[in-house]
């Protein structure tokens, strides 16, 4: 979020407020979760420039690899967050981060480069009917029991048709 797009929901927030609607329901307005609407009603615009000031002077656990992710990502366009962390963790570079971060980062990398994802959609057609005995599906399916002594054991199965 840049810093007018978070005036505006600052200034949202406390336009409702004055129109005396309670918090889950600027909260469903605004679609924001009910916390961040807490954390921020009764902020004054001081302490929410201050708020503001400090989001956009801290620093990201991924910054030092900035330049690497952003190779990556001019290079693979196609290429997901979950891709970037597992490169990142077979480089030993990951610095302990979890996927949500690292998903978050190259989101904001894509939107601060200008480096948008590209889809591949996958085409799907249907499949002619064969003649009986052509064709096969099969269904893999798991289920979990209690074995003798309590301990949970899981049974798999393959079902053909």
């Amino acid at each position: 979020m840049n810093v007018a797009e978070g005036w505006n929901m600052y200034l949202d927030i406390q336009s409702l407020k004055d129109m005396h609607f309670n918090v889950s329901q600027i909260s469903r307005r605004l679609d924001l979760s009910r916390t961040t609407v807490y954390r921020y009603l009764n902020k004054s615009p001081n302490e929410y420039e201050q708020v503001l000031e400090n989001r956009s002077t801290r620093s990201k656990k991924l910054d030092k690899q900035w330049d690497k992710i952003r190779s990556w990502l001019i290079q693979y366009p196609d290429v997901t967050s979950a891709q970037v962390l597992d490169w990142l963790q077979e480089r030993k570079i990951d610095g302990g981060v979890s996927e949500g971060t690292v998903r978050n980062y190259v989101n904001h990398l894509r939107k601060e480069c200008g480096i948008p994802q590209i889809k591949h959609i996958r085409q799907y057609e249907a499949v002619d009917e064969l003649p009986a005995g052509q064709q096969m599906q099969m269904d893999f399916g798991q289920i979990s029991l209690h074995s003798t002594g309590s301990r949970m054991i899981n049974l798999y199965s393959n079902a053909f048709s």
